[in-house]
C-alpha cells in the first residue's frame, strides 16, 4: 500500500487545537515535531542528561508540524478533503491562541517500508498504567513486571496508542477488565482498546466501526497480540441507527463498553449503551474535549447512566459511568 504523508504547520500554542480536529476526523496517529517543546524539555531535564549538544540547543527553532499519513487511495482522500476542511474552519475561529498559518503540505507515494522507517525513528515501547506495555513489532522490550504486552505495527494499521484518549482508556480497562468480562467497543477504529481488553484476561470482545476499512485492521491487530476469532468479533455499521446491528450485538450482555470518539458521537449513542450494558456494566468514554465535558455529562444523565469517574490528560477527558439501578 501507498500513503500520502500530511504535514500541518503551526505553533506550540496550537499543537492541541489542531490534534482535536484531527481528532474529530478520526486520526489518531499524530506525529509532533516542535523545536521549542524539545528545547524546553532539555532545559527542565536537564539533571537527568550528562551532556547536552549546543548546536541542538542553539539552533533556530523549525516550525512547529504535525504530521499524519493518509492511505494513497479513495478513502484517503476522503480523509485529506476533511483534514483540510477542518483546518479551515479552525482558521476562522478566534480561540485566542497563535496558531500559525495553517498551512498543509503532502508529500505521496510512501510506500509501506518507508512508512514503516518513519515510524521507527521516534515510536518506542511505552508503559500506560500499571499493567500495560506497548511495543511496536520491530523492538525489543524488558518486562520485569510481567506486564500485558500490546505488539502493534504502524505500518499496516492507523491508531498507535500515543494519544491521549486512548491512554486515558487503558487506564480504565485495567480497572474494570476480569477475566469474566464481554466487551463491546463502539467505533473501535485499528480494535486498539478492545484487543487491549482481551490482552488483560476479557473473556469475549465484539467491536464495530462505521468504517467497514475497520474490520481488516482491528483482525490484523488481533493476530499481531494472538486473539483468534473465538473470542474477537469486528464487524461495520452505524450502531446509532442499525437495528439489526443492535439486536446482533444483543443487550444487556456486556460488562465493558468502552468509545474513544468525540463527544458528538458519545451523546449519540449514550440511549443505546444502557441498553447493552448489563445491570452493573461499566460505560468508558473518551475523545472528549474539556469544553464538552458537561454536554457529556447530561447525556448520561438522560439516558439512565451516573457518572462514576472523570480523568483528565492535557486538553482530553474520560467519562466513565454506570447503569443507574
Amino acid at each position: 500500500m501507498e500513503w500520502t504523508e500530511v504535514s500541518i504547520y503551526t505553533t506550540t500554542e496550537g499543537i492541541e487545537p489542531v490534534s482535536a480536529v484531527l481528532l474529530d476526523c478520526g486520526i489518531t496517529g499524530i506525529q509532533v515535531e516542535d523545536d521549542n517543546e524539545l528545547k524546553q524539555y532539555l532545559k527542565t531535564s536537564s539533571q537527568f542528561w550528562d551532556y547536552v549538544d549546543e548546536e541542538l540547543m542553539n539552533k533556530p527553532p523549525e516550525e512547529t508540524r504535525l504530521i499524519i499519513y493518509v492511505s494513497d487511495n479513495p478513502y484517503g482522500e476522503e480523509m485529506l478533503i476533511q483534514v483540510r476542511e477542518a483546518v479551515n474552519r479552525l482558521k476562522s475561529v478566534d480561540t485566542g491562541l497563535d496558531l500559525g498559518r495553517l498551512a498543509i503540505e503532502t508529500k505521496s507515494n510512501l510506500n509501506d517500508e518507508e512508512w514503516l522507517n518513519k515510524w521507527k525513528d521516534f515510536y518506542k515501547p511505552f508503559t500506560v498504567g500499571s499493567r500495560l506495555l506497548v511495543k511496536p513489532v520491530w523492538e525489543e522490550a524488558e518486562n520485569p513486571d510481567g506486564r500485558a504486552v500490546f505488539n502493534i505495527n504502524p505500518g499496516h494499521v492507523f491508531g498507535t496508542g500515543l494519544h491521549q484518549t486512548t491512554q486515558l482508556c487503558m487506564v480504565q480497562l485495567e480497572k474494570y477488565i476480569t477475566d469474566t468480562s464481554v466487551v463491546a467497543d463502539l467505533g473501535c477504529g485499528s480494535g486498539i482498546l478492545s484487543v487491549i481488553a482481551l490482552l488483560l484476561g476479557a473473556k469475549s470482545a465484539f467491536a464495530v466501526d462505521i468504517d467497514a476499512n475497520a474490520v481488516k485492521a482491528a483482525y490484523e491487530n488481533a493476530s499481531l497480540n494472538g486473539i483468534g476469532k473465538d473470542r474477537y468479533y469486528v464487524t461495520s455499521g452505524n450502531v446509532i441507527d442499525n437495528t439489526a446491528l443492535q439486536d446482533e450485538m444483543g443487550y444487556e450482555k456486556y460488562d465493558v463498553v468502552v468509545a474513544n470518539i468525540i463527544a458528538d458521537v458519545i451523546c449519540a449513542i449514550s440511549p443505546l449503551v444502557p441498553r447493552l450494558l448489563k445491570r452493573d456494566g461499566i460505560f468508558i468514554s473518551s475523545g472528549i474535549i474539556r469544553e464538552r465535558v458537561e454536554d457529556v455529562y447530561r447525556a448520561f444523565e438522560e439516558n439512565g447512566m451516573e457518572v462514576t469517574e472523570t480523568l483528565y490528560r492535557d486538553e482530553w477527558v474520560s467519562i466513565t459511568g454506570k447503569r443507574k439501578v
